[in-house]
């Protein structure tokens, strides 16, 4: 039997240039010279790893003491959506994203290092579920650190600086200075706290291309390639993580046409990454993927490709009974049924995806 999940498109990104081969930025974008001739990369996290220092005297308002700071040591959730752009190896800044963090001086009834018990609980009670997050440009700081499951902001990140060694593919944030955010500092009791200095952060994380353009001296397109990420087998994302592995066809849906509109359907194969079983219990529960299809075109202008345009909008389709195929290659588990098994793949063939039954 056949199924799906969601399909995405993506754009080519047309930015920015700079002048060294080792550059830093401080997180202000950039307007893009005209002219230029070279290689545009989308990057995000492969892996890398963080490091806080915090002093808890600061945290717990104590400001006439000495500092006690306590290190904190995070590892980056491999393939994290924090995106970077480079120019011909050069730097060109960072985009909105998140760096999930893993501790790893976290033991099975706490943090390990020494005066731990002595943060808040607050904080201490999310320190297994943090992540740095950049943010839109409108908000107070340049970089943030969140709970993941809250979204609650404990720390803004300032005085940093960006650094990114082609060769190595390796992002460096150095000089980073931990700022205790407003609604950290209501939480306490301490309003006033709020944009104090609680301690020191850096960063290092090794960049993996997820899109790559290829633009000529008039800034136009040439070509715009979407590399593989790397996969060492199942466990590189946390979690359940659904994808689509491979589109198997499109066809023209048994219901023909009406008013002149043809209905479309395309076959996909979902493939879970993740380490967990995913959810796909059938209608009436609604505990299973919900899986839209889009059409789109380039059109305008003498060539058609002035502008990317949808054309078509479907319902959506309710997955149902998962298979444990391995199209992806990431080692079945051998689960199906109501879960996608870790490492496996569910199709859906188009006629099954374009069936008024199941869809809604």
């Amino acid at each position: 039997m056949l199924r799906s999940k969601f399909i995405p498109f993506t754009l080519p990104l047309l930015l920015l240039l700079s002048n060294s081969s080792e550059n830093s930025v401080a997180g202000s974008k950039q307007k893009t010279p005209e002219g230029r001739t070279g290689t545009l990369q989308k990057m995000i996290v492969e892996n890398g790893n963080v490091t806080m220092d915090l002093d808890f005297n600061r945290l717990n308002g104590i400001s006439f003491a000495p500092q006690r700071a306590v290190t904190l040591q995070f590892a980056v959730a491999a393939n994290s959506f924090f995106s970077i752009l480079v120019f011909n190896d050069l730097l060109r800044g960072p985009e909105k994203g998140t760096m999930v963090l893993i501790p790893e001086n976290v033991g099975p009834v706490g943090v390990n290092a020494p005066g731990y018990s002595r943060f808040p609980a607050s904080l201490r009670d999310s320190l297994k579920q943090l992540m740095i997050e950049k943010p839109p440009p409108d908000q107070a700081f340049d970089l943030a650190v969140r709970d993941t499951k809250t979204g609650f902001t404990f720390f803004g990140i300032e005085g940093h600086q960006y650094n990114y060694d082609a060769n190595a593919r390796l992002l460096s944030v150095t000089g980073g200075r931990l700022l205790v955010s407003k609604e950290f500092a209501e939480s306490l009791g301490r309003p006033s706290d709020a944009g104090a200095v609680a301690g020191e952060i850096s960063i290092s994380a090794t960049m993996q291309p997820i899109e790559v353009t290829q633009l000529d001296a008039n800034g136009d397109v040439n070509s715009a390639t979407l590399p593989a990420l790397k996969q060492p087998g199942v466990g590189t994302v946390p979690g359940p993580d659904v994808i689509i592995g491979e589109l198997i066809g499109l066809v023209q849906s048994d219901n023909g046409s009406v008013g002149g509109r043809v209905g479309l359907a395309l076959g996909t194969d979902a493939c879970n990454k993740g380490t967990i079983d995913v959810n796909w219990f059938a209608l009436p529960s609604n505990d299973h993927p919900f899986i839209p299809q889009n059409v789109y075109r380039m059109s305008g202008g003498a060539t058609n490709n002035e502008r990317f345009e949808q054309i078509g909008q479907s319902w959506g389709k309710h997955a149902f009974a998962a298979a444990s195929s391995n199209t992806c290659g990431f080692g079945c588990n051998g689960v199906g049924g109501n879960r996608l098994g870790s490492g496996c793949s569910d199709a859906y063939d188009p006629g099954l995806n374009g069936n008024q039954t199941g869809i809604g």
